[in-house]
Formats: C-alpha cells, sequence, structure tokens
C-alpha cells in the first residue's frame, strides 16, 4: 500500500510517493508557464490540471497500488469552472495587479480593521473575493456562467474526486472565511455581491472527499478504491510535514522565499497582526493558528548572489565537487582566519534583502534591495556572507513586530534547501538566539501532505504518528551568546535600513 502527496505550486507541480512505513519511494514533476504583462499575471488552468494528471499517472504506472492522494496547493489563485469542472477563463495569479478597485469598494462598505476581525486579512487585492468583483464587473458573461468558484486545490480535488470542497487555511486566501467560525462569512459576501453558491465546502484539513471518479481512475491508472483528500495551502502542509504541532515550535522554510511561520495556541489579536500585514490562518490542529511572516527574497538572494558575482567560484566548485554556497563559504572562513577573526565573523556588510520588493511587515513592493559598506577590498565571499546575514537580521526584525502578538516559540524546525547549510542554520541560530534544528527533507509541504492522507486512510493514528514515520531531524543548532551579541550590534544598524533607503528608490 502506497501514499501520495500533490504539492502545486505557482510554476510546477510534484507528486511523490511513499510507503506505508512513510519511507520516500519516488516523484515526478511538471512545470507549466505563467504569462505576465503590465496588465495581468494569469495561469491557464487547463494546462495546469493536465500537468497534474500527467505527474499523478506517471507515479500510478510506476506504484499501481496508491491508495490515498492529498492535494495541497499555493493559495489565492481562482479559477471559475461549470457544473463539471472545465475552466470558463485563465486565472488570476496573487500578484496580478486587478481587483485593487473593488479591494477598495468593500473597505468603503465594511471597513478594513472590520474586514480583518472577520477573516483574519488585512484587506488586498491579491486575495479571491476581490478578483471575484472583478470578474463580475469585467466579465459578465463568464461570472454569470460559472457554477464554481475554485482555488488550485479544491479544483484539483474537484476534477479528482467530484466533491467541491476546501479546507480551512485554504479557504482563508479568498477573504471571505470567518476564520472564528470557520464558515463562508455572509456578510462579506453581500457586500461583495457574488454568489455564495459558488464557494466549495469548507472542511478541515485534511478531510478525505472520497474516492476517485472512476473516470479518473481511468485516466490516471490510479485504483478505483484511491481515497482523495484535500489537505490545505502549501505553507500550512509545510508546518505539518515540519513535525510542528504546538506554539512552542515555529517553522522556518528556507527555499526561494524565506518563510517563519509561528503557531498559536489559541486565535492571537487580529489587530495585533494587522499592522504588519500577518494573516491568522487556522491550523491542522483544533483551535490552534498559525501565521506567515516572510521575506520574497531568502534562498532567491543567494542563488542571485552565486549566478550574478560568483561565476569562476562556480567554476571552481564543479571541479572540486561541491556546491558553489559550500565553497563560498569556505573561502570567507579561511579569509576570516588569516586576517587574525573567528571563522564565523559578521562580515560587516549590510544586505536589504528586498530584491523582489518587502514582504512582511510592509508589504511594499516597491522596495528595492541594497548593499552597503563595499569596498575595493570586498570580496564576492563577503558579498555572499552579507546576503546571509541580510536574510537573518530581515527575521528577526519580523520576530521583533510578531513580539506583541503572543508567539512563544523556543525553537525552529528548518526545512527547505538552505537547512542544509551548517553555516547558515548556525547563523539563523545566533541572530534570533533561539535553537534551528534541522530536518532531512527539502519538500516538507509534500511530506505534510502525504502525513494527512496517510492518516485519512488509517495508516496513521495521528498527526505524533505520522511524525515519527515521516519527520527525521538532523541536527540542532545552539544559540551562541557572544556571536548573538556580534550580529546584534550590526542589527542596530539594520533595522535603519529600510526608511534610509526607501526614500531613494
Amino acid at each position: 500500500m502506497k501514499i501520495a502527496g500533490l504539492d502545486i505550486g505557482t510554476t510546477g507541480c510534484k507528486c511523490t510517493v511513499f510507503d506505508e512505513r512513510g519511507k520516500y519511494l519516488d516523484h515526478a514533476y511538471q512545470d507549466y508557464p505563467v504569462k505576465r504583462s503590465m496588465s495581468g499575471h494569469e495561469i491557464d488552468m487547463w494546462v495546469l490540471r493536465d500537468a497534474v494528471l500527467h505527474v499523478v499517472s506517471e507515479m500510478a504506472f510506476r506504484y499501481p497500488d496508491i491508495m490515498g492522494l492529498g492535494v495541497t496547493s499555493f493559495g489565492e489563485t481562482f479559477v471559475l469552472t461549470d457544473e463539471k469542472g472545465n475552466p470558463l477563463d485563465v486565472a488570476m495569479l496573487y500578484t496580478d495587479p486587478r481587483g485593487k478597485e473593488e479591494c477598495q469598494e468593500l473597505i468603503e462598505k465594511l471597513g478594513d480593521m472590520h474586514i480583518a476581525e472577520i477573516t483574519g486579512l488585512r484587506p488586498h487585492e491579491m486575495y479571491g473575493i476581490c478578483k471575484l468583483m472583478w470578474m463580475k464587473k469585467h466579465k459578465p458573461e463568464i461570472y454569470h456562467a460559472a457554477k464554481h468558484m475554485f482555488q488550485v486545490e479544491d479544483f484539483i480535488v474537484f476534477v479528482l474526486s467530484g466533491v467541491a470542497q476546501i479546507d480551512y487555511s485554504l479557504a482563508t486566501r479568498s477573504m471571505v472565511l470567518d476564520v472564528t467560525h470557520l464558515s463562508w462569512s455572509d456578510e462579506i459576501i453581500r457586500a461583495a455581491d457574488v454568489d455564495k453558491k459558488l464557494f466549495s465546502k469548507v472542511v478541515p484539513t485534511g478531510t478525505p472527499a472520497g474516492k476517485i471518479k472512476k473516470q479518473m481512475a481511468e485516466r490516471t491508472g490510479l485504483c478505483e478504491n484511491t481515497i482523495i483528500v484535500s489537505v490545505s495551502q502549501d505553507q500550512v502542509a509545510a508546518a505539518i510535514g515540519a513535525g510542528a504541532f504546538t506554539s512552542d515550535v515555529a517553522v522556518d522554510g528556507a527555499g526561494t522565499v524565506e518563510c517563519m511561520t509561528p503557531i498559536f495556541d489559541t486565535r492571537p489579536d487580529i489587530k495585533e497582526l494587522y499592522k504588519g500585514y500577518f494573516a491568522t490562518v487556522p491550523y491542522v490542529v483544533p483551535g490552534k493558528y498559525v501565521t506567515y511572516a516572510f521575506s520574497y527574497t531568502g534562498g532567491a538572494l543567494t542563488q542571485w548572489c552565486t549566478k550574478t558575482l560568483a561565476k569562476q567560484e562556480i567554476i571552481e566548485a564543479k571541479e572540486q565537487n561541491k556546491t558553489v554556497n559550500l565553497l563560498l563559504e569556505e573561502k570567507y572562513a579561511a579569509k576570516m582566519k588569516k586576517m587574525g577573526f573567528a571563522e564565523d565573523e559578521p562580515s560587516g556588510l549590510l544586505v536589504l534583502p528586498h530584491f523582489a520588493g518587502a514582504a512582511t511587515p510592509y508589504m511594499d513592493t516597491g522596495s528595492k534591495g541594497a548593499v552597503i559598506g563595499l569596498t575595493t577590498d570586498t570580496t564576492v565571499e563577503e558579498i555572499y556572507m552579507g546576503c546571509l546575514e541580510g536574510v537573518c537580521y530581515e527575521m528577526f526584525q519580523t520576530y521583533q513586530y510578531l513580539k506583541t502578538t503572543g508567539i512563544c516559540y523556543k525553537r525552529f524546525h528548518a526545512t527547505g534547501g538552505g537547512a542544509h547549510s551548517a553555516v547558515w542554520m548556525q547563523m539563523k541560530a545566533d541572530v534570533l538566539n533561539v535553537p534551528f534544528v534541522a530536518l532531512n527533507t527539502v519538500d516538507a509541504g509534500t511530506v505534510g501532505c502525504a502525513m494527512m492522507t496517510g492518516i485519512a486512510i488509517g495508516i496513521f493514528r495521528d498527526l505524533e504518528d505520522a511524525a515519527q514515520h515521516m519527520v527525521e531531524k538532523t541536527k540542532t543548532y545552539e544559540p551562541r551568546k557572544e556571536q548573538h551579541e556580534k550580529y546584534m550590534a550590526h542589527f542596530a544598524r539594520y533595522e535603519k535600513l529600510y526608511d534610509a533607503i526607501r526614500p531613494l528608490v
């Protein structure tokens, strides 16, 4: 018996298979194009659907005894379909500029703080309800022909099972879910003047939709008894896959985007979260919530640095059969030692990591990145270390904003590619002054998806049982008091950086 997790991202989808003990076996990946222009950012949901069916079919061909398939996806983006689930138009991505006027209309009717108190979200045009209002106004023939409004998770669940249901965490990203009562808000729907019948039924994270439809079983090769499971938004799946279920553990998603996911034991003070654009999201454990604190450039910043500045080092790294990141870390340590400093002496550079705009707590897409403190003696490895430090300082600054909201985590569970860098993990522990536990998985979202699927079909008893089988800790990085104090001396300068640079760009 096998279980599979289907993780659907903005530019590609992955289906990963595990055995009944939670051991990784195999995966298939398929990407798809995103169309971006000045007037819109769109994705063709027919293409996305076909890519999903392709990766599922590839895994079903190799593992015909897959008995459960869980679905997790990115949020906000939705598609209008007919009664059979056929898309009626392309889907607007969360970055699409349309919906701004409609968002303002909602704010004028209800007030931005009142909307936040209902939905747990500071109003923004990225959320689905604003773009649905735009569709009704600008493409009325499509809106009035529609029978369903699906986000990506419930769209694929419906395609596979014929059941229209969406889990709490992804439903939140529509800015329509009442996060206190965990139901669609009639007040928001009335103010938006849209049809409530378009929305899928909201269900707890990890709820089985039922067996796969016969025609989909025939098309994909899955067994007709395969259970389809509505898991969650991808960041919630990643938190599950990191084994974080209590408020003393937060998750550090060290991927292309740097995302911290703290857990609250009760519903947090939405007014405090509102100040920094932090969302209130229902979690897998009943009564608990999470929020997302993120930077658009985590691993993306180090990738920019290596690809743009470390061309010679990339060649050297290949010759030495190591990653360019490791090579740069080694070169930096050697240089510091030669100068009489500790190998991990702070670089002294200040890097504002807003190379793709600023996320929480600013939500300022106009902000730009900066590197401060360069001289003619500055080396590539120093700039690289400055980039690592900049991401850590940004994390610590976000933590400063979050302290008023009641977070009380005592350690981080780190996932993603960045968790494999011992230097970066130790730096994060030192800057934030809490232990960082590296996990032996890059794709925590897929693991979390499979964990919930295993619980849904009875392979695992509960979250703890699933975590024991599938969450593997590799190393704990303890904070060092002296090093923390060194970083704080530089952070005192860093926290002034945004205000100093923003008026210039």
